[in-house]
Formats: C-alpha cells, structure tokens, sequence
C-alpha cells in the first residue's frame, strides 16, 4: 500500500530534523498501537538523509550490539567498533559521530531495552545531557508498548524524564482517509463496504493493508479473511495486549469481553465476572493503557453516576466480541461457521459501528466544541429511557445538531425522535437552534 495521510506528523517530523542538523541534537518519543504505520511514518520523514535504523529485539545485548555498530557503520559510511558489547558505549560512539555528521538515529521498539538490561535508559541520559548540545543527531525512539514508552519518557523519576523534545502518538486513519484508500483500490465501493472496512480496520493502515491487498471489499470477504485458518487477525489481539497486561490479563480480558458483548455499566460488568470489584481495574484500562473511554451523557458533570465503558479500538471490541467469546470455534477449525456467526450479527453490530463512524466524522470536520450522545436512565419498569445517538455542539454559533443514526432510513422512526428532541431541547438546549437528522449508510 502507498504512503497516505501523516502530512502534520511529516511537517513536524521535517521541522525536528532541521532543528537537529542545523542547530543540536534533538530527541523525539514516537508511540502508537502495533500496526499503526510507526515505521513506516519514521523512515519516510528520514528519505534521502543519513539515517541509522537500529530495531530492539530481545536477545543478548552483547550480540545486539555487535548487530548495530555493523548496521551503523554501513548507514553511515564511518568506522564503529563491532567489538563494542554494552549499548551505552555504542550509543556514545554515535551521539561523538554526531560532532562531525548530521543523521538520524531510530531506535524501534524502544521499550525492549527494559527487559535486556534497564539500565540502558539512565546511561543513555547521561550521554544525552553531555552531548546533545554540541552534535547534530536527530535521535527518534519509537515504541508500541504504551504503558513502558510513557512510564520511560513521562514518569519524572525516570532518567529520560524531561529528556524529549517533541512527543508523537500515531493515530489511526481519519474517516477521509479510508473513504480514500477504498476508492484508490475499488472505485465502485459501496458504503457499506466503507462501512465494512471501518467496522474491521478502525483505520489501522496494517489491517486495511492486509485486506484490500487481497481484494477484499466487501462484508463477506473482509470476514472470510479475517476469519480463516492461520489469519494473523486471530491472535492479534492477544500480541496487542498480553505484553501490555502482564500475567493477569485474565481480569482485563473478561472486562472487556463484557463490555464488548454490551454489558457496559460498573454494574453490568462487575456482574458479568461474578460481582467482582472492577472500579480499579476498569480505570486502569481506562488511564493506563487506554483501551477502554468513559462515555457520559454530553454535558453531563464528571460527578454523573450515568457513565457507559467503550471499547476505543474497532479491530479489539470486534475481536473480543467473536473471536475471544468463539474460542472454541478457533481452536476446534470450525472458522467457516464462525464467519457465518459473525455476518448474521453484522447488521445489528455495525449499526452501533456506524454511530461511532458518524460521531468520528463530525469530530474531524472541527465545526463542533463537543461531539456525544445523551440519554437518561429509566425511571422504573416499562418506561422506555430516552437516549439520541448523536449531539453536536458548534464551536462558532448557538447551534446544536441532533441526530439519530440508522443503517437503512425505512427504520427511521420521525415522530419517535421528535419527541427525545423535545425532551432534551427542555432539559439543555432551550436557548439553542436546533438542527435534526436522520444519517444512514447514505451520509457516509
């Protein structure tokens, strides 16, 4: 697949280059989920410039470096001892090329270094703090383990706390960004093919890869591919998170099985996995490793005991949601009538996908101060809550949209909305002009 989209993270990855070749060296962190386009983003800010690209492993650190002095004596065209065996003397070596030489200096998968020896990190600020001043090295560390990359970089009793210069946390691709993709690969898409594509990928350039480089545009490929015999999608989501978790990822994975299944109360949850106290454990997930968002009413207080659990990550809610709760089906082969299982729910599932894609695509436009929903809880048995999908607050005038999200317009239902409009016109925007709609697979 082509290099798409990153034009901000290039300008600014361009303008910390020029500061460190022309100025002092500079340090940048670069993190983002796996198979977000770290690398890629990285090796196309450094084209046509001097570049050493140094990927961490876990191995001996002794043969590790030997590796590295030869993949930077080669990049750099200059002598680097391959008897060197600790890598803060290599690091050294090269922050003192750095006198005569301005290059990039990569470091992937950053964090490994914490399991290899984590002393690396305190003599690598000591080298930093004496040499950065007086050599010209753009030095970028990147990493996919969210919890050591901030612990490492943002935890002031860290060594290289205070150390970067510019932080870059990678994101997924916009809505305007996969609408282009899919039309570069098939032109004649249809919505629900983008919807599709949302629904599986979330915008992870590695995903969308993987699949419209195999043809798959539509539904039913996309979940055929993702669902087969030795499809990397099957343990994805497990690479993605046991190293994030650490050895109880058991608590983690049957929260968010939960929350993914539609249990997503403190309440709905603690009693999905036995009326455990999950108050720590779900802000953890929350705050630490930022898999899971709190939702609230929109303008709701902080203080609200109305609060909802989202899974933020597409690819891991559908991942919990078939392939952690089928299990059996993934271990016993039985990958056809998974699938079958999966397309059959579809329309239901990605009706709530397109809730998300909707609300991602207004954020995106930057017309509105605070994109949500809203509901309110239910005031007993038989009383249906009111609850409107979309609420759209503009940044510039007195305005509010509100709107409900269909996947086919015949299930809209006028006068059923009208009245939640109502409803919340009295209780927040009696003062507002109000806007309504109704947005499908149309809209997209």
């Amino acid at each position: 697949m082509k290099f798409y989209n990153r034009e901000q993270e290039l300008e600014l990855l361009a303008h910390t280059r020029d500061v460190a070749f022309n100025n002092h060296s500079q340090m940048t962190v670069l993190t983002g989920r796996r198979r977000i386009g770290k690398t890629k983003l990285i090796l196309k800010s450094c084209e046509n410039t001097p570049t050493v690209y140094l990927f961490v492993r876990r191995s001996n650190e002794a043969t590790l470096c030997s590796q590295f002095a030869e993949t930077a004596s080669r990049s750099l065209n200059t002598y680097i001892p391959s008897e060197i065996t600790s890598f803060v003397s290599l690091f050294e070596t090269l922050m003192t090329v750095g006198h005569h030489l301005s290059f990039n200096l990569i470091i992937d998968e950053f964090q490994e270094f914490f399991y290899i020896n984590p002393s690396i990190y305190s003599g690598i600020q000591d080298i930093w703090d004496r040499y950065k001043d007086t050599t010209h090295v753009n030095f970028i560390a990147s990493g996919s383990v969210y919890t050591l990359m901030y612990r490492i970089f943002m935890e002031y009793k860290e060594p290289l706390y205070g150390r970067c210069d510019s932080v870059v946390k990678l994101k997924p691709f916009a809505t305007a960004v996969l609408k282009q993709i899919l039309s570069d690969y098939h032109p004649k898409y249809t919505n629900d093919d983008l919807l599709a594509l949302y629904t599986l990928t979330g915008g992870v350039p590695k995903y969308i890869e993987l699949l419209l480089d195999k043809k798959c545009f539509t539904m039913q490929k996309m979940i055929d591919a993702v669902i087969q015999e030795n499809s990397i999608f099957l343990e994805e989501g497990n690479v993605l998170l046991i190293q994030e978790f650490g050895k109880k990822y058991g608590n983690y994975y049957a929260i968010l099985s939960a929350i993914a299944s539609g249990k997503n109360t403190a309440s709905e949850i603690s009693e999905s996995i036995g009326n455990a106290s999950v108050g720590g454990l779900l802000q953890r997930l929350e705050e630490d490793y930022e898999v899971i968002t709190k939702k609230r009413p929109i303008l709701a207080k902080e203080a609200t005991q109305s609060v909802r659990y989202e899974i933020t990550d597409n690819f891991l809610r559908f991942w919990f949601r078939y392939i952690i709760k089928y299990q059996d089906y993934v271990q016993t082969g039985l990958f056809s009538k998974l699938a079958e299982i999966v397309k059959a729910d579809y329309p239901s599932y990605s009706g709530l996908t397109l809730e998300r894609y909707f609300r991602e695509q207004l954020k995106e436009k930057q017309a509105y101060k605070s994109v949500g929903s809203w509901w309110e809880t239910s005031r007993g048995k038989g009383v249906e809550q009111n609850e409107i999908d979309i609420v759209a607050i503009s940044a510039e005038s007195p305005k509010v949209l509100i709107a409900e999200v269909k996947r086919q317009r015949k299930n809209f239902k006028p006068e059923l909305f009208q009245q939640k409009v109502e409803v919340l016109r009295t209780k927040l925007f009696f003062k507002e002009e109000i806007e309504t709609a109704c947005l499908t697979l149309e809209d997209m």
